[in-house]
């Protein structure tokens, strides 16, 4: 029965071929080893694969013979020398999906298969094992035309041929070996080609992340769900609530207006994130004020027509955001609606996603330490604390949970306020003669308004929020009036609408590949795109100072909590809303000191940078092309805007130095004679994110280079969705909802 194990390949390759040759003698018939025999060692490649990442998109090796192909679909192959030792070797499987080594299984004795419907029953046999553990089937062949027909489970689909042309295989990283001499009576080579030509897995099974406690169709009981959906948005709670605590003082709001502006935003993400999980992409990302808007919202706010306001400075200057963001969200409903998002996805690819998101957290360098550096005996153990227990504590499991590096940033933050307020309480900002409830405007003696900006910044009990706000207080459309539309800052935010749906592309894909999921369709990327539009709409309403979109930092979230659960995001958006109605909840929030808040920045943006840099692993990082596009992106993304932001030195006699580079477009270097053009193109031009994008667009899709050098995005197609009942209920809108938008075709409805 083992000889007749190994005999099985030889006679099965005459009744593939069709015709008749001598017999071979079992005893003498030796299996080639995997690896064919070249000038390259095995080791060193094993090594370089290792180095960069390489996976073969195909199962079988060029140059290897017939039975060597077909053990990587799954048959067991025995060499005749493990036969005559009455040995057993371990049964390896390669996956024909994911390209994977499948479990050991039990030794199987299969019988000699010398006609083609010995063949087929022996495949009926395969599908009936593979089918009982939820595995591809192979489909039955036709030795007539030599092609043997493979069907996943609806993740992908491929064929087995016998072609000749070699060309039909993916790139390999082993140089094919010359074609050898074929013998009387052997069939030809069968070479396996999983995947249509050019084309690779939609699914990139190689980079899916395993171990998720639920999926997205998952739903734990109540406890858990209660547990999850808390802590999902906790992991998130510094990219929430930490930018009004930036914008706020700068509009010269007050601490009340802070913690009005904190409960908002929480309302607005609860809101939006349940929108997106219903008729979004559908995937379980949670939405909110994102940084993208950050930048340009300081920009506007640090205008030189709003520089000498006195009277409701804070209220104008919100207003004025309000229909910046209504405009510009406008825009991005249209390019998601018209189906333009679809077009553009042939053009955004990693090349442009990495430095773009990267820019977005490397933007705010200036603003960083030095805010925090005016209290260096709080920040410097707020950095310590958070990368304690992201990195060096990673690895410590508390009852099964990864509590450390979940909760790193509340849970550093809570400890080191509590430091804080022992400092405070100590009199260690206490200064003789000076009260730090005196606004530095006021302060007449000269020590004491040196001390202010530090009293400021470091005290605990500096903050009032907590005694002049409101127990209920709901968040209501236009509470701050209505809103106003200037062309120049309209403009500003159109184009930063574009910028933030490229960064939401990159985490759609980033993110459907971490929920072990194919990546969504053009239509259903661009129903995401035009519901960011609408909640960023919602978000000028409401008047949160910033649009709403997915926050980057959910794939970081996905990765450490490995929950993935639609319902867990949802409940924790309810959470949200009803934190948000609670206005001490918001005045707590407020109540960070500002050294403190940026401490948490420092860490929070380079997380981001770090998020959009690790996109690179999608093309090939070591190629020279990408290298130098990548580099030359972020170099003149940061460098471009130094120079229109300091073209004129005298801003900085007036803002204090970290608002310096924001106060470009007043004194910016173009000058067209049209001011609302001028403001326009100064306030682009100055912002990292916007330069970035430009340049990493242009170079990389006028620089030739292969899709695989690329790492091109693959996008599902709509009829795989529709052939593959689990992808169909992931991304399809809900029945009812569907029946209403059955003409929208582009949104992959």
């Amino acid at each position: 029965m083992e000889t007749g194990s190994s005999s099985k390949f030889l006679d099965m390759s005459k009744a593939m071929g069709g015709g008749t040759g001598k017999k071979h003698d079992v005893g003498a018939a030796k299996v080639e080893p995997f690896v064919p025999k070249s000038d390259h060692n095995p080791k060193e490649l094993r090594s370089w694969a290792k180095r960069t990442g390489f996976v073969s998109d195909y199962s079988g090796e060029a140059g290897t013979s017939a039975s060597e192909k077909f053990d990587s679909v799954g048959f067991d192959v025995k060499s005749a020398d493990d036969q005559r030792e009455g040995g057993s070797s371990p049964k390896i499987e390669i996956d024909p999906v994911l390209g994977l080594a499948r479990p050991n299984r039990d030794n199987e004795i299969e019988p000699v298969l010398r006609s083609k419907d010995e063949w087929n029953g022996a495949m009926w046999s395969q599908n009936q094992k593979r089918k009982n553990r939820d595995e591809p089937a192979l489909a039955l062949a036709d030795h007539g035309d030599k092609k043997v027909g493979l069907r996943g489970n609806g993740d992908a689909n491929g064929v087995v041929n016998t072609n000749r042309d070699s060309t039909s295989h993916g790139v390999s990283a082993v140089a094919p070996l010359p074609e050898q001499k074929k013998e009387e009576g052997v069939a030809e080579d069968v070479k396996v080609n999983l995947f249509p030509e050019r084309e690779e897995p939609a699914d990139r099974g190689w980079q899916r992340t395993s171990g998720l406690k639920y999926g997205i169709t998952e739903n734990p009981s109540l406890v858990p769900l209660i547990y999850y959906g808390l802590q999902h948005y906790l992991s998130l709670v510094g990219s929430l609530v930490l930018i009004p605590l930036i914008m706020v003082p700068t509009m010269g709001g007050t601490d009340s207006d802070t913690a009005n502006v904190i409960s908002t935003m929480l309302f607005l993400s609860g809101v939006t994130t349940i929108l997106h999980s219903y008729f979004g992409t559908r995937l379980p990302l949670v939405q909110g004020s994102s940084f993208v808007y950050l930048a340009p919202a300081l920009v506007i706010i640090n205008a030189e027509e709003f520089r000498n306001l006195t009277q409701h400075k804070f209220r104008h200057i919100m207003r004025e955001l309000q229909g910046a963001i209504i405009v510009g969200s406008v825009f991005q409903c249209i390019l998601g609606l018209s189906g333009l998002m679809s077009l553009l996805l042939r053009i955004i690819n990693p090349i442009v996603v990495a430095p773009t998101v990267a820019a977005v957290g490397l933007a705010f360098f200036s603003y960083g330490f030095p805010q925090a550096g005016t209290c260096m005996e709080i920040s410097i153990p707020q950095i310590a604390l958070v990368l304690i227990f992201t990195l060096h504590l990673r690895g410590i499991s508390i009852f099964g949970h990864h509590s450390f590096r979940i909760y790193a940033v509340p849970l550093s933050v809570t400890l080191t306020w509590i430091y804080a307020s022992f400092l405070t309480a100590g009199g260690a900002y206490n200064y003789k003669g000076c009260n730090p409830k005196i606004p530095s405007s006021n302060i007449l003696t000269d020590a004491c308004r040196k001390h202010a900006y530090t009293m400021k910044h470091c005290r605990t009990d500096v903050s009032n929020a907590l005694l002049t706000s409101a127990w209920l207080r709901i968040p209501y459309p236009l509470q701050w009036g209505f809103p106003i539309f200037h062309f120049r800052t309209c403009i500003i935010m159109a184009v930063v609408s574009l910028v933030a749906s490229v960064n939401s592309v990159g985490t759609y894909h980033s993110a459907s590949l971490r929920v072990n999921l194919r990546p969504p369709t053009p239509g259903v990327v661009s129903r995401g795109i035009a519901l960011e539009g609408l909640c960023s709409i919602l978000a000028g309403l409401w008047g949160s100072g910033t649009g709403s979109t997915t926050l980057t930092e959910n794939i970081h979230t996905i990765d450490t909590t490995k929950v993935a659960s639609r319902r867990v995001v949802e409940l924790g958006a309810v959470f949200m809303i009803l934190f948000s109605f609670m206005g001490k909840v918001g005045a707590l929030l407020a109540s960070i000191p500002q050294a403190l808040a940026a401490s948490v920045l420092c860490f929070i943006w380079a997380l981001i940078a770090a998020l959009g840099l690790s996109t690179l692993q999608s093309g090939q990082c070591a190629s020279f092309r990408n290298m130098t596009i990548v580099g030359v992106s972020l170099f003149l993304g940061l460098s471009i805007p130094s120079y229109f932001q300091q073209y004129k030195p005298q801003t900085s006699l007036i803002l204090p130095p970290y608002l310096v580079p924001y106060g470009a477009a007043s004194s910016g270097p173009f000058h067209s004679g049209i001011q609302q053009l001028d403001f326009a193109i100064n306030g682009l031009m100055s912002l990292n994110m916007v330069v970035t994008l430009l340049v990493a667009f242009i170079l990389d899709n006028t620089v030739p280079g292969s899709q695989q050098e690329r790492g091109v995005y693959i996008w599902s197609r709509p009829e795989d969705i529709a052939t593959h009942p689990s992808l169909l209920s992931t991304y399809s809108l809900p029945t009812k909802i569907a029946r209403c938008f059955g003409w929208a075709k582009c949104l992959g409805v």
